[in-house]
């Protein structure tokens, strides 16, 4: 590569400094790894979409994988926590609910802002010698040999790295999985979440609200002892126009949509919008190379999952990485990355199946779609099993487990 520098081997290169990229990256300091973490956009930069003013729904995995990390002491001051889930059907009687106490759990989930997160998960990895941040900088060329990934980073400081092992995290267009030949679907669902949090007329009482609409779903979650974050989808045509207005009638426009059930919606914040799209890389791994994150599978905001489960993607991958390291394995083998990939490979296409399935059961016009809905959440409601097995699909405790996702640190 001309006008490059040698550079010292690293055994790991994560491409992505976001949320999900970052807390790889500290996730694998105790294995004793050298990690390079590549991030095109500069700290504290306002185009940094990862650590903005929006909200994260956080599992209780996920939480439990940032109490492994010895990160969750740290968060918890600022999060709230989800007690209650309530879903309805606006103009239609169906209704549903899964509670806290019914699921033997002090919390179904946790709110934060992603700032929060982005400080603490920045502080934690300024802390470890064993990771070099390139920031900013990308990914620009990969090659493979038989014993290393090969990887040109382009920027102020170009050179090339050698590792065992390369993992894309930049996000649903990701560049990287492009590089390695890796194609993705996508499907364009035409609307725009706008986001931001306001102050409910009543207390939350640490109940998240799911409302479908007409032009998509409505979340409002508890957010703080007396704000709810809300996640509004709307139509792309119509999205301008709504983020445009005024408060006063924008929190009319809300309001009608979501009812009285938290009484007068006052208070509201900036906003901003963002498009909605799904995509899915048709695999997650190649040589010497995994996905994680949207760069493997970008969700809808219906069920709040997209984070979550690429946090379980990072927990799985730590998993085989820690048990090749001991067994003597190749840390970027092929025997590796496909373990990786069978692991999530249930996980992901299940969160993919639900998230879209949701948007289209619940977009689907007309009396009757309506009332296969009703007779859905009632069913939902009534029956106890069907309702736990959900609560802990949405909670992140379904299937075969990780060890950072059970709370147990990774050595």
């Amino acid at each position: 590569m001309s006008g490059t520098r040698a550079h010292p081997d690293v055994d790991i290169v994560v491409a992505g400094g976001g949320m999900v990229g970052t807390t790889l990256a500290i996730a694998l300091a105790p294995l004793g790894l050298r990690v390079a973490l590549v991030e095109a956009v500069g700290r504290g930069a306002t185009a940094q979409p990862s650590f903005d003013e929006r909200s994260t729904a956080l599992s209780r995995s996920s939480q439990r994988l940032f109490e492994a990390l010895g990160l969750w002491e740290a968060i918890a001051d600022a999060a709230t926590p989800i007690r209650a889930i309530r879903v309805s059907d606006r103009g239609r009687f169906g209704f549903a609910h899964i509670d806290a106490d019914e699921q033997g759990v002090e919390a179904l989930g946790y709110v934060v802002i992603n700032r929060v997160l982005g400080d603490v998960l920045q502080a934690a990895l300024s802390s470890l010698p064993t990771v070099t941040s390139i920031c900013p900088a990308r990914v620009a060329a990969v090659s493979t040999t038989a014993s290393a990934v090969e990887i040109d980073i382009a920027g102020d400081d170009a050179h090339r790295l050698r590792a065992r092992l390369l993992v894309a995290a930049d996000g649903a267009r990701s560049s990287v999985r492009d590089l390695l030949g890796i194609t993705a679907t996508e499907r364009d669902y035409r609307q725009r979440a706008i986001v931001g949090n306001l102050r409910p007329g009543v207390a939350h009482e640490n109940v998240a609200w799911e409302r479908f609409t007409d032009d998509g779903p409505l979340a409002l979650l508890p957010f703080g002892p007396d704000r709810a974050a809300f996640i509004w989808t709307v139509a792309e045509s119509d999205a301008e126009r709504v983020l445009a207005l005024p408060d006063e009638p924008f929190l009319a426009e809300l309001q009608e949509r979501f009812g009285t059930r938290l009484g007068r919606l006052a208070a509201v914040s900036p906003r901003a919008a963002y498009p909605l799209r799904l995509s899915k890389a048709l695999r997650i791994h190649a040589t010497r190379a995994v996905l994680v994150g949207n760069a493997a599978h970008g969700l809808h905001p219906v069920a709040a999952q997209g984070f979550n489960l690429g946090l379980r993607d990072v927990a799985a991958l730590c998993d085989c990485i820690a048990d090749a390291r001991q067994a003597g394995e190749d840390l970027g083998g092929s025997a590796l990355c496909e373990r990786y990939a069978e692991w999530r490979r249930s996980d992901q296409q299940k969160l993919v199946t639900l998230t879209d399935g949701l948007v289209s059961v619940f977009g689907a016009p007309g009396a009757r779609a309506g009332a296969l809905r009703d007779i859905g959440m009632l069913g939902f409601d009534l029956v106890p099993g069907l309702r736990r097995e959900f609560a802990r699909h949405a909670m992140g405790l379904a299937g075969r487990l990780p060890r950072l996702s059970r709370g147990v640190p990774v050595r």
